[in-house]
């Protein structure tokens, strides 16, 4: 079954002779070079990805995947809007052709076109306000000429005030009941369902991705409209709360079935983009990091995490199905041949295809299998005759990693355990830290306050500690009201829904999610009105489908990462609420079914007809399109977003599982290693690096058989992943390995994180113990105390009840 499933010939079926026979034989040593070998994996020895993994990808391609190609005709549309309003007000020149005056004066003309009460004229103008944030493309020659006037049209629509003005329309269209019913009445939703959202939501989008983009020759003005518009849409300025606050609240409404028409894919870019330029990037991200730890007396970081994995090369992948055919065959045949081999260490001292080098020319056949390493007999115990040993120069053989790429790291509570440990199996008890301990045992306490590393979320739990224990003595904690503390003040108490949403779309744009009848549409802004009724229509469709879901997950794991990296800087605990739900809401094993597929495939998908994108296709001549130009694709190595969002879900991965006992059993519980360690066969550093990491934290629960079946990726892991001094993960004996009290774990978690968020968030339920007392006779009596309307009615009968009818000592009373 198992080679039924990833056979070696692309087919799903095992490799047989002829197939093998048709492969090229590698120098008469009975072994095929991997060179030469395609598998349904893709070439096991193809070059590494040349991946550059960043916060976005390139202007343009981000701009094209914001249309659907479905959405191509409104192009057109969008430029005789804009012609219309601008011939009957201005003249029959070219835009290109006015001062800024004049372009200054029909912006804020169409500004207040927006303000009209009819929708179709509207429409119409938010159209012609489209085609300016387009480019007005008409009047361009080149797509750098387009890119040009975007820029210069968007600066200009935002010193109007036309981004505030949009944002009032998009309120009242999320809060249009009879769109939202009349699309819950409807058997099938489509694009014109849609219009006026996607119109709006397109603007946005465009602003936003355009002003966020760094030039070199921007204005001084622009600069400072930039920083003006990032403060903006990072304060609760819109609607008393942030952009993002507002989006998020469209992702559940939509997910709720409330609003099934809402466009999904435009709103979930808009609120991905609108989050890296408020919070900020992976770069800036690695700035606040240094500058936080800085301003609690912490250590410079010992290396730049991204110049690291950059400068990292990927590793051969574990070998496929085919070759553990292959070398069984060889192996049956070799044992009734008298094989000689010079020792016994040949078989360990081979060169590791993880090694720097990465050479092959002196690899034993017997390794290519990286499930069987087992040592054979020695040749004395099969009575062979041993021959004189054939000298090897080491430096042939043997080939050692040139540095680690990592700086080692060791936690306080790692040198804590370990000193405990010294002692009780040196003395036999412990007395104080400084009890007597062999000089070895110092020498190793040495080593670890060398790389002793403190992490910031360590100095926030502590504090935190400190505030829950002595709140007095402590005084109230200055809060620092940046970006990401709005953000999640604003997302805190719809937190567990907005998390439930997003994954609930993940699921349904999941390449391995089957089609349900109950699961939720999200091709609302993809499908036409009318279905396609050829061929080559249907094949349009049918990529552009694809393509929609794979800018769906793209967008979907790019905010999940920069949440978590943000929170996790901001404070330890709102990280960690926002990462529990995200592990209530089953993320783990969704990533890991996500993972549960061909990756190579995913990662090489052609879903695109690069002649369709914006802004090529509304400035050259379209080519008719026929069934081989749509199948031909690009001649591109890999599809960006695809590799992108697999890295993102991995890190994902990581940071939901870090030092997270239960969630690390959550991963061997689902069976993780077999699809990680076939997303291995992607041969890209940084994609290794996050699978090799998650492979790490779960091998000492795999069992000994599986490390030894292993070794290469084990290898992979002590060279790529960086060492935690003192971390037995590549052995069972440590004592996390013990059964352990999952739930406990996480309830303990829970705990914290809500008296995290009840001391600093929830002012209504403050302990009464510290609020302050009024002690001044006059100010109590003083205060007007509304009595409710029945006690008034009966006030008498309360009178003759409570006071006169009852006896009063007075002498008791005085004493």
């Amino acid at each position: 079954r198992r080679i039924m499933e990833v056979g070696g010939n692309g087919s799903g079926l095992p490799v047989n002779n002829k197939q093998k026979a048709m492969l090229p034989n590698k120098g008469g040593r009975g072994e095929f070079p991997r060179t030469q070998r395609k598998d349904s994996e893709g070439l096991s020895e193809s070059p590494d990805l040349e991946f550059e993994y960043s916060d976005t990808d390139k202007w343009a391609a981000e701009l094209s995947e914001l249309y659907s190609y479905t959405e191509g005709p409104e192009f057109a549309l969008n430029r005789k809007c804009f012609e219309e309003e601008f011939r009957a007000h201005v003249s029959d020149k070219k835009w290109t052709d006015l001062d800024a005056a004049q372009h200054r004066a029909h912006a804020m003309r169409l500004l207040d076109g927006l303000e009209v009460i009819a929708r179709e004229k509207r429409l119409k103008v938010a159209r012609a306000i489209l085609y300016m944030a387009q480019g007005t493309f008409a009047d361009c020659s080149c797509e750098a000429e387009v890119q040009y006037w975007m820029r210069y049209n968007i600066f200009l629509l935002l010193d109007v005030g036309t981004f505030s003005a949009l944002v009032e329309l998009l309120n009242m269209e999320i809060d249009n009941s009879a769109a939202c019913s009349s699309a819950v009445r409807k058997p099938a939703i489509s694009l014109a369902d849609s219009t006026d959202l996607r119109v709006l939501l397109n603007i946005m989008y465009l602003m936003v991705e355009t002003i966020q983009q760094d030039d070199p020759a921007d204005k001084p003005e622009w600069k400072i409209m930039k920083e003006t518009f990032r403060a903006e849409m990072g304060s609760p300025l819109f609607n008393n709360e942030p952009i993002s606050v507002m989006l998020f609240g469209m992702v559940t409404k939509f997910c709720s079935g409330h609003a099934p028409h809402f466009p999904m894919k435009k709103v979930l870019l808009l609120l991905w983009k609108s989050i890296l330029f408020t919070l900020g990037g992976f770069e800036q991200l690695q700035s606040v990091k240094i500058h936080k730890r800085g301003e609690v007396g912490l250590p410079p970081l010992p290396e730049d995490s991204i110049r690291v994995i950059r400068s990292m090369r990927a590793a051969s992948p574990p070998a496929s199905a085919s070759d553990l055919i292959e070398q069984q065959q060889k192996r049956a045949r070799r044992e009734h041949k008298a094989l000689i081999k010079q020792d016994n260490l040949d078989a360990f001292n081979e060169k590791d295809p993880y090694k720097a080098d990465d050479s092959r020319e002196d690899e034993d056949d017997n390794d290519d299998n990286d499930n069987s390493l087992e040592p054979e007999t020695f040749p004395l115990e099969r009575d062979e005759v041993m021959p004189p040993p054939i000298p090897h120069p080491p430096s042939e053989r043997v080939s050692f990693p040139k540095g680690l790429p990592w700086a080692p790291k060791v936690r306080e509570k790692d040198i804590e355990n370990f000193l405990e440990s010294s002692r009780s199996k040196f003395i036999g008890y412990t007395l104080g830290r400084w009890v007597w301990v062999p000089l070895s045992v110092v020498f190793i306490f040495i080593s670890f306050i060398q790389h002793k590393y403190i992490s910031l979320a360590e100095i926030q739990m502590a504090k935190e500690e400190e505030y829950q224990k002595t709140p007095l003595s402590v005084g109230e904690e200055e809060v620092e009201m940046c970006a990401t503390e709005l953000l999640y003040q604003g997302i805190l108490p719809s937190l567990p829904q907005y998390m439930i949403a997003l994954l609930k779309i993940l699921l349904a744009a999941a390449p391995t999610s089957k089609a349900k009848t109950d699961s939720i549409n999200i091709l609302a802004d993809v499908l036409p009105e009318e279905m396609p009724t050829t061929v080559l229509q249907s094949m349009k469709l049918g990529v552009d489908v694809n393509r929609h879901k794979e800018i769906i997950v793209k967008a979907i794991s790019a905010i999940l990462l920069l949440l978590l990296k943000h929170f996790k800087l901001n404070h330890v605990y709102q990280f960690e609420y926002m990462a529990q739900h995200l592990v209530f809401a089953n993320c783990i094993p969704l990533i890991l079914k996500f993972f549960n597929q061909n990756i190579m495939s995913y990662i090489t998908a052609k879903n695109s007809i690069s002649v369709l994108d914006f802004p090529h296709c509304v400035v050259h001549e379209l080519p008719e399109l026929t069934a081989e130009s749509l199948e031909a694709g690009d001649n591109t190595q890999f599809c960006w977003r695809n590799l992108f969002s697999c890295i993102n879900l991995l890190r994902i991965l990581n940071k939901l599982t870090k030092w997270k006992h239960s969630r690390t059993m959550m991963l061997v519980v689902f069976k993780s290693a077999p699809i990680l360690k076939r997303a291995l066969k992607v041969k890209q550093a940084m994609m290794q690096l996050y699978v090799l990491k998650l492979l790490k934290v779960q091998t000492k629960y795999l069992g000994r058989q599986w490390r030894k079946s292993n070794m290469k990726t084990m290898s992979a892991i002590y060279q790529k992943v960086r060492h935690r001094l003192n971390d037995d993960w590549a052995y069972g004996n440590d004592l996390d390995a013990r059964p352990w009290d999952f739930q406990a774990e996480e309830c303990a978690l829970r705990a914290s994180i809500e008296r995290f968020n009840s001391r600093r968030y929830d002012k209504s339920h403050s302990n009464p113990d510290f609020l302050p007392v009024d002690n001044c006779l006059q100010s109590v009596l003083g205060q007007r105390v509304d009595l409710p309307e029945d006690f008034q009615m009966n006030y008498d009968l309360w009178l003759e009840r409570e006071v006169f009818s009852k006896p009063i000592s007075w002498e008791e009373l005085l004493q």
